[in-house]
């Protein structure tokens, strides 16, 4: 039977390219047809992502966006930040619709982008063009949409984290402390003095500490579920593991947010979402979470002091899926008509 819509990967030789390629191969209702990248051009996508050997005829072809986009439905860009902003508006001009994965369509302000992302944007009237895709919060939007920016991996942590707390006005004026730590395949593909073996196993270290990119586009997100002027400061860690981030996100709440109203506050928010589940009888674990698209959330109320009580609340995603190519999936299907969890239901291994 044949499959409704036809997609293509841009820049697919990557982990995010890998584990869109997995989910794409495996959906009832989008047929992968085609995966461009300048990376291992001619050579089976199994040569280069081991676990898709033997699953697929398909070959990495250098090929120009409107090219690769050739027929399809729907694009979806595994490339690198500075790179996709470039090439945006050729896909623009051929009339498919876009799920991208890089930074340079999150941010609305184009001297924010500047300053995180080092360089000036080279399309900054297409700001504001694509819905930031976290359907947790703009769900609506995303079903009507056409560009998609899916949000960084850091990032969804952090705002389903916070969001309960942002809709319920808890964060306005708020500063917010988060650490963040996260694996290795965060890096990407290409091996580095911060991926290679030696120094990362057994190792913790931070990176970017408070100005790492991920930080407006968090601000934006919870203003846009209510918080006013919320600040954030944001250390992330690298450590020895190859997948998961774990958030920890500390704020300063009046005394009578107390777990009770937290409890209905975060259920409130997502006892109806497929993939935010906040587990009862204990706090988010990144093992209970690798290899899925779900995210584990959940919080800890502590004792008051001075009329304030200090609350943490907690996610644990995997950086590659619900962090990266599987949100992406799952903005894809909402932006098709497709079933939202569409390829994306299994869980992940335990242990």
């Amino acid at each position: 039977m044949a499959k409704r819509f036809k997609a293509a990967i841009i820049g697919g030789s990557g982990y995010g390219g890998a584990e869109m390629a997995r989910r794409l191969l495996m959906h009832p209702d989008v047929e992968l047809v085609r995966v461009a990248s300048i990376d291992h051009v001619g050579e089976p996508l199994g040569a280069v992502h081991p676990n898709l050997d033997g699953a697929t005829d398909l070959v990495f072809e250098d090929l120009a966006p409107a090219e690769a986009a050739r027929g399809c439905d729907v694009a979806l860009l595994a490339l690198p930040h500075k790179v996709t902003a470039a090439k945006v508006p050729e896909l623009i001009a051929a009339g498919v619709k876009i799920v991208d994965m890089s930074g340079d369509f999150r941010l609305r302000d184009a001297a924010t982008y500047e300053t995180f992302y080092g360089a000036k944007h080279p399309h900054p009237e297409l700001l504001g063009s694509f819905v930031y895709g976290l359907p947790e919060l703009h769900r609506a939007e995303l079903k009507r949409a056409k560009y998609v920016a899916s949000p960084g991996c850091f990032a969804t942590a952090m705002e389903l984290a916070l969001l309960p707390l942002a809709r319920a006005g808890l964060l306005d004026h708020a500063t917010v402390h988060v650490t963040g730590i996260t694996g290795s395949s965060g890096s990407g593909i290409a091996p580095g003095a911060g991926t290679h073996h030696p120094s990362r196993a057994g190792n913790l270290k931070t990176y970017k500490p408070l100005e790492h990119q991920h930080v407006p586009e968090v601000v934006q997100t919870l203003g846009d579920a209510g918080a006013k002027a919320v600040q954030l400061r944001f250390v992330p860690v690298s450590a020895p593991l190859t997948r998961g981030i774990f958030a920890t996100c500390f704020v300063e709440l009046p005394a009578e947010v107390d777990a009770g109203r937290l409890a209905a506050m975060f259920d409130e928010s997502y006892a109806r979402e497929p993939f935010t589940r906040r587990p009862k009888k204990r706090l988010p674990e990144v093992v209970a979470v690798a290899g899925s698209n779900f995210i584990e959330v959940g919080f800890a109320a502590g004792p008051v002091d001075g009329g304030k009580r200090t609350v943490t609340c907690f996610s644990a995603i995997d950086n590659l899926i619900k962090g990266r190519a599987g949100q992406a999936i799952q903005n894809m299907n909402l932006v098709l008509g497709c079933d939202e969890r569409a390829s994306l239901e299994d869980v992940g291994n335990w242990p």
